[in-house]
């Protein structure tokens, strides 16, 4: 397939601004073709005002066609073969098999929402019955159920070209809404933007879906992503990425005049807790699964354990030993893309001049800056080193961990009460251990999105029950998730009828419960007719 490296505005493509940009192999350190277009004031509105006509359109189709826009965009991703996975690689330096997980990943969620949106019960549909003879006054008839906000902006992530870009649930849950989208592609992987978007598209015109359900937006400067977020038309903006771009975009969606929820995924430490009842008895495995998770996509997940912590033993002694040896051995490897090979490689170089922090691992070859890699590095101090230094404590993007060594459980308590928000925390134990470290427990439960019980927090299983998010800074917003099914609720708010004539409700809120769901009728659910 072609790229050309313009707008894709609903049916329409457009080539506005002679600003253009190339996207870059990070591996050869060159430009890929085509030239991709800086999107223009005038496209954007283009867009969004197709977007615009169409809500009404695609706010109203039966879930059944917009489930069938959703499994027609599987079909037309999987019509993409190798293309995709290809141009994700050149773009990303992420080997073929971790494209092609992505790839997996893109067919189950989208199967998934699919299937929610078929079930129904995502409405939240609630009924309660009138009585017009109640005293001292009439009670109303009251119903109520989520419907779609309206368009959606989405900023995908650098470190997931497929699963959290285009493709992602950012895109995929607002579709399930009915919300329409218009996708920010990110300029270091903007022909795999272009494919997927293509696809997108492919989908949106085989099953119907009204013009202006989707469009894409291509850009590198920040004013650009700026105009988006303060367009007044959407209703929401998805956001992964860094720290101070979601901070800088969620500043611009808060002072608008009619301010939007702003749903942005930014940094995370994800600390790990090493109990002594799993330490003790595993220290050799719980190394080995700390350095996979570490090492992970040249350590470019937002989950990589960013710190490890452990009562000072030979266990824990052990532990150090067996995490610095196998850091040793890690080959360098290449980054996504420049931005975030410097900022790792300013941060290392802070870190090995900070008081209190010591080096006691890195990899044996050293990485080629010319080919933009990254080694990896292990660091260690002590739970006071790590305290007097709040800098400790923030995300370094990249295959680095530090490992805290602590005197006691007091010890824990008194960091984890430091730590900002994660997407996750791990717990390495015994059964035994999470009741004599309850107070850990509960206090983790308020600083992160994700409890793990010895296991590591990279990788994520794409299903319903699955949260990803948590407190500021890991998300602006912690109870909203950008992975699994839970995710539409970011773009649905309800809608209460009042003494509604039965005949002019949504399907969902009619006597006869057309469609069969599970509601919650005077305070219990049933599935039950009220005809």
């Amino acid at each position: 397939m072609n790229l050309t490296g313009h707008q894709l505005l609903g049916t329409s493509e457009s080539a506005e601004s002679n600003d253009s940009f190339f996207a870059y192999n990070p591996t050869l350190r060159e430009e890929i073709d085509p030239a991709f277009h800086e999107a223009s004031i005038h496209e954007i509105d283009t867009a969004v005002k197709l977007a615009d006509t169409a809500f009404p359109i695609f706010r109203d189709l039966s879930p059944e066609k917009r489930a069938e826009f959703l499994l027609a965009i599987t079909e037309e991703v999987q019509a993409l073969g190798d293309a995709l996975l290809e141009r994700a690689s050149v773009e990303t330096a992420h080997p073929l098999p971790r494209c092609a997980a992505e790839w997996d990943r893109v067919i189950t969620h989208t199967r998934q929402f699919a299937e929610l949106i078929r079930e129904g019960s995502w409405l939240d549909a609630r009924i309660d019955l009138g009585n017009p003879d109640r005293k001292p006054l009439p009670k109303p008839d009251v119903r109520s159920l989520m419907e779609p906000m309206g368009p959606i902006a989405v900023f995908g992530a650098s470190n997931f070209p497929i699963a959290i870009s285009v493709l992602g649930t950012d895109t995929i849950s607002a579709f399930a809404a009915g919300c329409p989208v218009i996708v920010k592609a990110h300029p270091a992987h903007p022909g795999t933007c272009e494919l997927a978007a293509r696809a997108i598209l492919r989908a949106a015109a085989r099953t119907g879906m009204p013009e202006g359900v989707f469009s894409l937006i291509q850009g590198r400067r920040n004013e650009t992503s700026a105009y988006l977020v303060r367009h007044p038309s959407f209703e929401a903006v998805a956001f992964t990425g860094s720290l101070g771009g979601g901070r800088a975009l969620f500043d611009i969606a808060c002072s608008r005049p009619r301010p939007i929820p702003f749903y942005a995924e930014m940094g995370s430490v994800n600390p790990v807790f090493l109990l002594p009842g799993a330490l003790n008895t595993r220290t050799a495995g719980i190394a080995q699964g700390f350095f996979a998770a570490l090492t992970a996509g040249v350590g470019q997940f937002c989950t990589n354990p960013g710190l490890v912590l452990g009562i000072e033993s030979p266990a824990w002694s052990d532990f150090q030993r067996l995490a610095g040896a196998a850091v040793s051995t890690y080959a360098p490897a290449t980054m996504l893309h420049g931005g975030i090979h410097l900022a790792y490689t300013a941060g290392i170089e802070a870190r090995r001049n900070t008081a209190n922090l010591h080096l006691i691992a890195q990899s044996s070859t050293t990485p080629d800056p010319e080919k933009t890699e990254a080694g990896a590095y292990l660091f260690a101090t002590t739970q006071q080193g790590l305290l007097a230094d709040p800098t400790l404590l923030d995300e370094l993007f990249g295959p680095t961990s530090t490992l805290v060594s602590c005197q006691n459980q007091g010890d824990f308590l008194a960091v984890a009460e430091r730590l900002e928000g994660s997407l996750s925390a791990t717990i390495h134990g015994t059964e035994e251990d999470l009741v004599e470290y309850r107070d850990l427990v509960d206090l983790l439960r308020r600083k992160v999105g994700r409890l793990i019980f010895n296991g590591y927090p990279v990788g994520l299983e794409i299903c319903h029950s699955m949260h990803h998010g948590g407190p500021y800074p890991a998300t602006t917003i912690s109870s909203a998730t950008s992975i699994g099914t839970r995710a539409i609720q970011r773009f649905v708010r309800p809608i209460c009828y009042q003494d509604w004539p039965d005949a002019q409700l949504p399907e969902a809120l009619k006597n006869g419960n057309p469609r069969n769901l599970f509601r919650l009728v005077n305070g219990k659910y049933s599935r039950e007719s009220l005809s």
